[in-house]
């Protein structure tokens, strides 16, 4: 497991800069599971001022519906704090959660939710539907929204034209090749 992390940069006074700088490291960890061809999803567990959980989109590469960036965070939290309830975190995520991710944030009882980029089509903390906050649940979510949302958006939108662009370059060389 990776070495915990202290913020040291910026004054924990002022938390927009926090989350400016812990969204920052989400980013780099979207960057991963780009570069393992995966959607550029990061996300990072904070308890402390410190990080005790981190993770990328993985359900490609490990065949696991459930290997969210999100999930991988608070699996690691866990462990760490060696309980399933992780009371006191805040998770940042390059991408507003779906519905499985929301509800394991609600089980595992983080305080706060970060999120950058809005997801109208699964967003599950406000966008298509909000089980965070939802009132018939036995824990509520404090959702911060819109946290680095253009460089967030904007390595997803260059991820998936990327993907496109090889699909139609894939479709073009098997039509030369006759299959």
């Amino acid at each position: 497991m990776r070495p915990l992390y202290r913020l040291e940069c910026y004054s924990l006074s002022n938390p927009e800069l926090n989350h400016e700088y812990w969204m920052r490291h989400a980013l780099t960890l979207a960057q991963r599971a780009w570069d393992e061809g995966e959607v550029p999803v990061g996300a990072v567990l904070i308890h402390n001022n410190q990080v005790i959980g981190e993770g990328w989109n993985r359900p490609i590469g490990r065949h696991d519906p459930t290997a969210h960036a999100e999930i991988m965070a608070l699996r690691q939290g866990g462990m760490v704090l060696q309980n399933y309830r992780l009371l006191d975190t805040t998770l940042y995520v390059t991408l507003e959660p779906c519905v499985m991710c929301s509800g394991a944030m609600v089980h595992s009882r983080i305080g706060t939710l970060v999120y950058g980029a809005a997801d109208e089509k699964t967003g599950a903390a406000g966008s298509l539907m909000n089980v965070l906050g939802h009132p018939g649940m036995n824990h509520q979510v404090e959702v911060v929204s819109g946290i680095l949302a253009p460089e967030c958006s904007a390595m997803l939108s260059d991820f998936f034209r990327m993907r496109r662009q090889q699909k139609k370059q894939q479709k073009a060389e098997s039509k030369l090749s006759g299959c």
